[in-house]
């Protein structure tokens, strides 16, 4: 019998054979982890919506992040939580707050073996939950937003920050923020801009990470969810004014524009694996419905496999050890 002559099952036969025509293969450096920081804490407090992660103390970040150098992570993403916040977010600004002296902390203990990044947002740290200062309005003054970034990419270069990461979707924040590193001699410091991030119920997890005292929502600034071509017009805004690497957030339910943006994009892309993602794998696994490492493993591959260089995931230090073992 010649039929079929085309055998594809011949190349599944076995583990190894998959192995070798494997077309997307996945390494502890893919992989960033969030971490959260949260100034006042004496313990690492868990944070009941995400399994598994914790609100660290100063102490146990350098812990966390020894960790994530030592497993060859691509990098550390650090969020901190002021225990004082008010309407500008001026604990974001201040050098001795707690990102910013974290991320100092964290660069003594890893040195250049892992690339620190750190969250560029005044979310954590305003009073009013927005990425950005209020008008009179009540609305998100994004002119205004920018003269705080800028000052806030500084302070976070001076801080010791290998890569600062823009995420509040504020129109101009790529150029204003490297305007300012240059003009303070921080020429090497690279930006990942949150390019495409929409706004999206799957950040409900996060809110409780950061203890967000966020009322209503981002719509005005951030993405809407039914929109494909608009992510590469913020894509291309972001590339002209000169991101060196870009991110699509969320990252599963997203992944036609993770690869429309990888088709596009001459910069590295970033995928961003959110917390409602994660919570959903962990709330399934934790009622016996899946094989949890299984999930989490065809979750990044898919990410990967749809052209992100690179996933934040809460899910990194695991994922990068159960490659060691394999």
């Amino acid at each position: 019998m010649t039929f079929p002559a085309r055998r594809p099952r011949r190349l599944r036969r076995t583990p190894a054979m998959r192995r070798l025509v494997a077309e997307t293969r996945l390494h502890p450096a893919d992989f960033i982890l969030p971490a959260f920081v949260r100034e006042g804490i004496t313990e690492p407090q868990p944070i009941s919506s995400m399994p598994g992660v914790v609100q660290h103390t100063e102490e146990s970040i350098l812990d966390a992040a020894e960790q994530a150098r030592d497993l060859g992570l691509g990098g550390l993403m650090l969020f901190g939580i002021p225990a004082s916040r008010d309407s500008s977010g001026s604990a974001g600004l201040d050098p001795e707050g707690i990102l910013n002296r974290t991320i100092t902390a964290v660069k003594h203990r890893v040195g250049e073996d892992l690339p620190v990044m750190s969250d560029l947002c005044l979310d954590e740290f305003t009073d009013h939950g927005h990425c950005g200062v209020l008008d009179e309005l009540g609305e998100v003054d994004n002119d205004a937003t920018l003269e705080l970034y800028a000052q806030m990419g500084v302070v976070q270069a001076e801080a010791g920050a290998d890569v600062v990461a823009p995420s509040g979707m504020m129109d101009g924040q790529v150029a204003v923020i490297r305007q300012a590193l240059d003009e303070a001699g921080h020429y090497d410091v690279p930006i990942l801009a949150y390019a495409a991030k929409y706004a999206s119920a799957f950040y409900g997890p996060f809110r409780e990470a950061v203890d967000s005292q966020l009322q209503g929502d981002r719509r005005q600034y951030q993405m809407d969810a039914p929109n494909r071509t608009e992510a590469l017009r913020e894509v291309g805004a972001d590339l002209a004014e000169g991101a060196d690497m870009v991110m699509v957030k969320p990252g599963l339910a997203y992944l036609d524009i993770v690869s429309d943006v990888a088709e596009v994009s001459d910069v590295p892309v970033s995928a961003y694996h959110v917390s409602g993602e994660y919570a959903m794998i962990e709330a399934a696994a934790a009622n016996g419905w899946i094989d949890r490492r299984s999930v989490v493993l065809e979750a990044m591959t898919s990410l990967r496999r749809a052209g992100a260089q690179n996933v934040l995931t809460y899910h990194a230090a695991e994922i990068a050890g159960w490659l060691r073992e394999d």
